[in-house]
């Protein structure tokens, strides 16, 4: 017996890196997935290595159409959608006073806008389902300050909130909503040799743990796997009595600093 055994569940940047750490593992504890992505190669290569309970949807998270299309399209393979990873997101470096406009909403587009037009898009099938889990992924960022990815952190910040919204409003529904706020994971955010076919990721990897040894009690960056299992864990009747609540996945980062 699976943790999910029966549940369908939408995951958004599932093509790479977290995302596709999800929807491996939640394959694993017997859901059926929805993979959504923009990077169409990569998620129905990875649709078509976890085999009958995946499917790949293109979604550009920012639109309306695209999560109407994306819903249809989970109901139509697998017949209803009882839970949601809100996980795609991007990160941009820059000060505040030399962001320009359009790179703030790009990332709010992406991060805070399509985190609320998935709530707002499959809460309903949620609902109809009679009950299920959402959780987004806001980030360490969303509970203290970070210099150079401040809109970053605004719009993680915001993800919160939403969480807490949602959570208030959909319970009634049967609907438990809650957030992973991940500190730096080894994926191709924190990592961009992954992004590159001619780099030694694996040498970035060491020098990540290298960088964090020094910041993090636990000693390392953090793994996309790691970040799953904790999804699973709000996706799953192991937290059946948690709604409305954040997550921190961080080594330990907002422990505080050592002096030593």
């Amino acid at each position: 017996m699976g943790k999910l055994d029966g549940r369908v569940v939408i995951v958004t940047g599932a093509a790479r890196g977290q995302g596709e750490q999800e929807a491996r593992l939640f394959v694993e504890e017997g859901a059926r997935v929805v993979l959504a992505d923009v990077l169409d190669e990569q998620g129905e290569a990875v649709a078509k290595e976890l085999g009958e309970q995946a499917r790949y949807v293109h979604l550009d998270v920012s639109s309306e159409e695209g999560w109407t299309a994306a819903v249809a399209a989970a109901k139509d393979a697998f017949g209803k959608v009882d839970g949601l990873v809100n996980n795609a997101g991007i990160l941009r470096f820059n000060a505040l006073v030399d962001t320009p406009l359009d790179e703030f909403m790009q990332v709010v587009n992406v991060n805070q806008v399509g985190c609320f037009l998935g709530i707002r898009a499959v809460a309903p099938a949620i609902a109809e389902a009679g009950g299920g889990t959402i959780v987004n992924t806001a980030s360490y960022t969303a509970v203290t300050g970070m210099a150079a990815v401040g809109t970053y952190a605004a719009t993680k910040h915001a993800i919160l909130g939403l969480t807490r919204v949602a959570a208030l409003e959909l319970a009634d529904s049967g609907i438990r909503v809650n957030a992973v706020c991940p500190g730096a994971i080894d994926t191709a955010m924190s990592n961009p040799a992954q992004l590159d076919p001619d780099a030694d990721a694996s040498e970035m990897s060491a020098a990540l743990d290298e960088l964090y040894r020094k910041l993090v009690p636990l000693g390392r960056v953090g793994r996309p796997r790691e970040v799953a299992d904790l999804a699973l864990f709000l996706s799953s009747g192991d937290s059946s009595y948690i709604t409305g609540q954040p997550f921190v996945i961080d080594g330990g980062w907002l422990a505080g600093v050592s002096i030593v």
